[in-house]
């Protein structure tokens, strides 16, 4: 992200807490991910306005670290989930950032992109490590990426580039440099491009426009 997946770090920690065990005092770690990788790692990917928020803490446990913020959202338009849920009332996160809890504007205001995962009780957990953003701040290319474009990338893989020298392994696969270039999971190839598969089963990097035949581009040229 073996491979350490996009909001793994915040599964570690909703487990640990689950058993009882104390939270640990660093504060929440995340890995590099493509908007596209959070897309497909998530269970549910909303457009959503928050409306209101309550600190809630399980009946079943007594210690302050199994507090959670319930968030009241409006749900605008469901990217990513149907398969699992209809409405979505309520998204849940840790009331602690360094147990990877995300703060929201409540005021109904802002509208959010929101993905995340589902618990076992079929509540709706986001966090630091998810893909979260004002709507207004995603650009263009990346509000079309969500309606299907990341979908049908979900089978590629994205690699990300840390340092030189570095290079695709299979036909299926893009090469991430924003992180290289830019030090930033901002950049170009994240605001602009989806790594989608090919008739030929390859993957390569694509930027939307008119002309897509045109805007394919090989992965050494992101």
């Amino acid at each position: 992200m073996g491979v350490l997946l996009p909001g793994c770090v915040e599964l570690g920690l909703v487990l640990l807490l689950a058993l009882g065990m104390e939270a640990p005092a660093e504060g929440c770690s995340c890995m590099p991910a493509h908007p596209q990788q959070h897309f497909c790692n998530s269970e549910i990917v909303i457009r959503a306005k928050v409306t209101g928020e309550k600190i809630i803490s399980p009946s079943n446990n007594s210690s302050p670290y199994t507090k959670i913020i319930q968030y009241e959202i409006k749900l605008i338009k469901m990217f990513k989930g149907f398969d699992k849920v209809k409405d979505i009332q309520y998204v849940y996160t840790s009331v602690y950032s360094s147990l990877c809890g995300v703060k929201l504007d409540a005021t109904n205001k802002v509208q959010y992109l929101l993905s995340g995962n589902m618990w076992s009780d079929g509540k709706v957990s986001i966090g630091l490590c998810d893909f979260i953003e004002p709507w207004d701040n995603l650009s263009l290319s990346q509000k079309k990426n969500l309606n299907y474009r990341y979908q049908m990338g979900c089978d590629c893989r994205i690699a990300t580039c840390y340092s030189v020298p570095c290079s695709t392994t299979t036909d299926n696969e893009c090469l991430w440099t924003d992180w290289l270039i830019d030090n930033s999971l901002s950049g170009e190839q994240a605001r602009q491009y989806a790594c989608i598969k090919r008739t030929d089963g390859s993957c390569s990097w694509y930027r939307g426009g008119p002309a897509p035949d045109k805007d394919f581009m090989d992965m050494s040229d992101p």
